[in-house]
């Protein structure tokens, strides 16, 4: 194998790593609040720095693979689409960041609700990240577009969240402190979603050449 392709393996390799350990955060998140779980949420905040420092060894990799190899067409795509990538990644690993802060608030108060719409976005979220890393790993379209079509559930599943809780505040306003923090962890994880949607916008990229961010959603074929 060629020097240059064995870079380019290396590079994927530490977006699959990044990705792995941005997928552990959004888990762990959701079940330090499920799970009033607050050492798990406290875990999640502590690695977050391991995510961080992958995000920058992956540009300055890119970087360094730019100006030392002069990559052209399909591979100067994917080093420039890998450095966006992790943008995403990093992004949504802040938002499990956020998740398990409010986690830690929530779990010192009283349960106002069962959680049951959250942990269901979370799946969602969770599977749309892997499978947009796949959907890059094999170049696969057909999954990519599967990927941006499942953010519209996750969307609902938010909006029925907030007007439940809305429904809460709105009865009892000794509610309020709790349903906000509730209410922002159902728009962190939809952020999630939307990150994952962008990952799957960019394998398009790659594999076709072309740029369909603020278009469409695009049809299956």
């Amino acid at each position: 194998m060629a020097v240059f392709d064995e870079e380019l393996k290396q590079l994927k390799e530490k977006i699959l790593k990044m990705g792995g350990l941005v997928e552990e955060a959004i888990r762990d998140s959701v079940s330090a609040l499920t799970e009033r779980d607050s050492k798990l949420a406290k875990k999640v905040i502590e690695r977050d720095h391991v995510i961080n420092a992958l995000d920058v060894e992956v540009d300055e990799d890119a970087i360094r693979l730019i100006a030392l190899r002069q990559p052209k067409a399909t591979d100067l795509r994917f080093i420039t689409t890998a450095m966006k990538i992790t943008t995403d990644l990093e992004r949504m690993a802040d938002q499990a960041v956020n998740i398990a802060e409010r986690a830690l608030e929530l779990n010192d108060e009283p349960i106002l609700k069962p959680y049951i719409d959250i942990p269901r976005m979370k799946e969602i979220v969770q599977r749309m990240t892997r499978d947009a890393l796949d959907a890059l790993v094999n170049g696969d379209k057909r999954l990519a577009n599967n990927v941006i079509s499942r953010d519209d559930e996750v969307d609902d599943l938010k909006f029925g969240i907030l007007e439940e809780l809305i429904s809460y505040m709105v009865r009892d306003p000794a509610t309020v402190s709790r349903a906000m923090k509730i209410s922002f962890i159902a728009q962190y994880i939809e952020r999630i979603g939307d990150h994952a949607t962008n990952i799957a916008e960019m394998v398009i990229y790659l594999v076709e050449g072309k740029i369909i961010r603020h278009m469409a959603k695009p049809e299956e074929k």
